[in-house]
């Protein structure tokens, strides 16, 4: 089984600089030697273009946006060509739009994109629905699941990358960290919830419920690292879970679950800030090994 790392140093659709770091933050702490370690057949293929947010006045609710599309154009092409059958291709983002770039290269290489997407949040808001978010990486799954060229005017932009009927959320903190609008949208759309009581109390048994629920054939998964217990890994942009959510060692059982089915074709990683971390220097080390632990079983 052959796994190839392709970094997105991207934080331009975030609201602060500091996620373009986490693929290197990653690749320090020794990903891609442990990987190799373990007798996984690696190749760490780069980092793709580097992009920083900033201060967007003039798009307030949509910030960056010609940079973030940028750089899911870039990572969809890569990508698309890196993805097969019997192989595990590794994304370390960067914001959470890595999924959707993730998916449209899925699309690209000739498969139904389907994914379960490890968070805390729904994040189905766009700035123009409920919550007004001024970040875009806080909407990648409204983006992907619902129409994610609209606004930008290029035909080149993912666009309705992922069917509602093929995602499915594992982790949600459905009692505190969704609006009454989003889990409205998620009941109307139907799309699927594994929620975090569920991932904590069993984490193989959500994970395969969440594999499951989606058609066969391959399949993505998308680990937005603010699903965790901030206390026990403080590595997330968003700080708001705190004591809440599974730990790494419970994530990596999941992780597990899901990456040793032959049908997972990547895995992509995103909101990871190596300055947080650095209030618990063993955070990343551990992220990395339940990583190594997932990846080399498959």
């Amino acid at each position: 089984m052959r796994t190839t790392v392709l970094g997105v140093p991207n934080s331009a659709g975030a609201y602060c600089v500091g996620v373009e770091r986490a693929p290197g933050a990653l690749r320090a702490a020794g990903l891609v030697e442990q990987l190799r370690a373990s007798g996984t057949d690696v190749v760490d293929a780069g980092d793709l273009t580097t992009r920083l947010w900033f201060p967007d006045r003039e798009r307030p609710f949509a910030q960056n946006l010609g940079e973030e599309a940028d750089a899911l154009v870039e990572l969809s092409t890569a990508a698309a060509s890196l993805l097969a059958a019997e192989q595990c291709l590794l994304v370390l983002g960067g914001s959470c739009t890595v999924a959707v770039g993730l998916c449209d290269a899925m699309a690209r290489a000739g498969e139904r994109p389907r994914l379960v997407y490890i968070d805390r949040h729904l994040d189905l808001n766009t700035p123009l629905d409920d919550g007004g978010l001024t970040e875009l990486d806080g909407d990648g799954t409204r983006a992907g699941s619902r129409g994610g060229r609209a606004g930008v005017g290029r035909s080149d932009v993912p666009h309705t990358v992922v069917q509602p009927s093929e995602l499915v959320y594992l982790g949600v903190d459905l009692s505190r960290e969704t609006t009454d609008w989003e889990r409205g949208q998620a009941a109307e759309h139907r799309i699927a919830v594994v929620d975090q009581t569920a991932l904590c109390d069993d984490p193989r048994g959500a994970a395969a419920d969440a594999r499951r629920i989606l058609a066969s054939g391959p399949f993505l998964v998308h680990l937005d690292v603010d699903v965790l217990d901030f206390l026990d890994a403080p590595i997330a942009e968003n700080v708001n879970g705190r004591n809440s959510g599974p730990t790494i060692a419970i994530l990596g059982q999941a992780l597990g679950a899901l990456l040793q089915d032959p049908d997972c074709w990547g895995l992509s990683i995103g909101q990871l800030d190596p300055a947080h971390a650095s209030a618990d220097r063993t955070a990343i080390p551990r992220l990395v090994s339940v990583l190594v632990s997932a990846l080399s079983s498959t």
